[in-house]
C-alpha cells in the first residue's frame, strides 16, 4: 500500500462521529479488497477482509500503519518481564496502545522436560524503546514451525531510530572479563543457552527460575538438562555469591546473573580446564558487556522483534510450508519501510480454515507488504483496537481458543500525547 493508498483509505474513512468508519469493498493497490475499514488516528487504519485460501474462507484483520505521520509509532509490549506472560488486550491497555498483534512463538510447555517451570520468554530478540531486553535461543531450540532455510531466530523485524521498518539479524556481542581471563557471552536473558555456554540474566529477565536455560541443546530442544551448571552473582563489578545450580527470584536492578552449562560452568568455576587459579570466588571483580548488533541496519533499532522472515524484497523465500493451514499472525513493512503491516486472523474454527506459511506470504504481498515476518499462531493470534476516548481495547479477531492466551509481547502501535 502507497502512501498515497494509506491517505484515501484514512479519508474514505472518515463518517460522522469520533471513530471514522466505512464498509463496503475497498481495494488496496496491492488488491486486498477490505470489506471494512476504520481511521483509529491520524495514520493508522484498521481493515477487515474475507478471501480464499487452499482449505476453505480465511478472514482476518489488518492494522496499517504510517510511520511518517508525526507522534505515530510502533514499539514492543511486555508484561514487565522477559519471562512473563500476559493477554494483549492487557499489553495494549498498560501503553494506552491504539492497537496491537501478539508477538513472537515463545516458551509455553516443557513436557520434555518434566519438572522444569515454562518460563514464558519469547525465541527471538527483543528491543523496546531502543534498549535491548533480551538476545536470541539457539535456531535448534526454538519453539514454531521450522525455520526457512538461511533463516535463524537472530532474524527480527525492527524500526530504526530513522523511522524506517527493515528486515534484520540482532546478533548477541557479549563477553565477561575477569582477572583470571575473559570469556564470550553466549546468552542474553533467554530460555535458552548454548552448548557450553554462558549466559547474562538482569533485572529484565523477571523471577521465573533459570533451569530452563541449560535444557536442551544447539540441535534439539527435548534434549536433557546439564547437571554440570555454575551460577555467579554480579553486583557493582564484584562476585557476591556462587552456586551450583541455576537459582529463581527477582534479580535486582544493577545486578547481573551469570549461568554457565558445561563448558561455560567449567569457566566460571574453574574447573580442571582452567586450572587452581581459575574461576570466580566471591569478591573477585567482573565486568559483563552485552548487545545486539544488527547486520543491515545503518541507524540503531527503537523497536525489534523476532519472527522468521516469509517475504523479502518483494519475493516470497523458499522453503516455505505449502500444506499446514492455521490461524496465523504476521507483520511487514512496504513503501520502503514507512508503511507497518500487522495482521491477524479470525480463529473461528466453523468459519476460517487457516492458511499455509506459503499462503500468509502470498498474502502479506497482496496487502501491500515488500517484506513480512511470521509471528505465533494458532490460540495466540489476537489483534485488538481501542476507539477513541476509551480506556480499554477491544478484541477484533476471535481467538481460536475461545479467549485471549496470554503471550510474552506483543507489537502495539503508539502515539505521543
Amino acid at each position: 500500500m502507497t502512501r498515497g493508498t494509506a491517505a484515501a483509505l484514512a479519508a474514505l474513512a472518515v463518517v460522522t462521529g469520533s471513530l471514522a468508519e466505512a464498509t463496503g469493498a475497498v481495494a488496496a493497490d496491492g488488491g486486498m479488497p477490505y470489506t471494512r475499514v476504520e481511521q483509529l488516528a491520524r495514520g493508522v487504519t484498521y481493515g477487515e477482509f474475507t478471501t480464499t485460501a487452499s482449505h476453505g474462507t480465511v478472514r482476518g484483520g489488518v492494522l496499517t500503519v504510517d510511520l511518517r505521520t508525526p507522534g505515530v509509532r510502533v514499539d514492543l509490549l511486555t508484561p514487565g518481564a522477559v519471562a512473563a506472560r500476559a493477554a494483549v488486550s492487557r499489553l495494549a491497555d498498560a501503553r494506552h496502545a491504539l492497537g496491537a498483534v501478539n508477538g513472537d512463538f515463545f516458551d509455553i510447555s516443557e513436557a520434555q522436560h518434566p519438572g522444569v517451570v515454562p518460563t514464558g520468554a519469547s525465541d527471538g530478540p527483543e528491543i523496546a524503546a531502543g534498549r535491548a531486553l533480551k538476545a536470541a535461543v539457539p535456531s535448534g531450540q526454538r519453539f514454531g514451525p521450522g525455520l526457512p532455510p538461511g533463516t535463524t531466530a537472530e532474524d527480527v523485524l525492527g524500526v530504526g531510530t530513522d523511522r524506517r521498518a527493515r528486515l534484520d539479524r540482532l546478533v548477541l556481542k557479549g563477553s565477561v572479563r575477569t582477572a583470571h581471563g575473559n570469556y564470550s557471552l553466549g546468552g542474553y536473558n533467554q530460555y535458552a543457552l548454548p552448548d557450553d555456554g554462558i549466559g547474562a540474566y538482569t533485572h529484565d529477565w523477571g523471577a521465573v527460575s533459570r533451569r530452563r536455560a541449560v535444557c536442551g541443546s544447539d540441535t534439539s530442544r527435548g534434549a536433557g538438562c546439564s547437571t554440570d551448571t555454575y551460577e555467579v552473582v554480579v553486583r557493582d563489578g564484584r562476585v557476591v555469591s556462587v552456586a551450583d545450580k541455576p537459582g529463581a527470584g527477582a534479580i535486582p536492578a544493577g545486578t547481573t546473573v551469570l549461568l554457565g552449562r558445561d563448558a561455560g560452568a567449567d569457566a566460571l568455576r574453574g574447573g580442571p580446564r582452567r586450572g587452581p587459579t581459575g574461576g570466580l570466588r566471591v569478591g573477585d571483580p567482573v565486568r559483563v558487556d552485552e548487545r545486539l548488533a544488527p547486520t543491515v541496519s545503518p541507524s540503531a533499532y527503537a523497536f525489534a522483534i523476532g519472527g522468521f522472515p516469509v517475504l523479502r524484497d518483494g519475493q516470497q523465500l523458499t522453503g516455505l510450508d505449502t500444506r499446514t493451514a492455521a490461524t496465523r499472525t504476521a507483520a511487514g513493512f512496504g513503501d520502503r519501510g514507512r508503511t507497518v503491516y500487522l495482521l491477524a486472523l479470525d480463529g473461528d474454527a466453523e468459519s476460517d480454515a487457516g492458511l499455509t506459511v506459503a499462503e500468509l506470504a502470498q498474502l502479506m504481498r497482496r496487502i501491500g507488504a515488500e517484506a513480512a515476518v511470521d509471528l505465533d499462531g494458532g490460540g495466540s493470534s489476537t489483534l485488538v483496537t481501542r476507539a477513541e476516548g476509551r480506556r480499554a481495547a477491544t478484541v477484533r479477531n476471535h481467538p481460536s481458543d475461545g479467549a485471549e492466551r496470554p503471550v510474552a509481547n506483543a507489537i502495539g502501535i503508539l502515539t505521543d500525547g
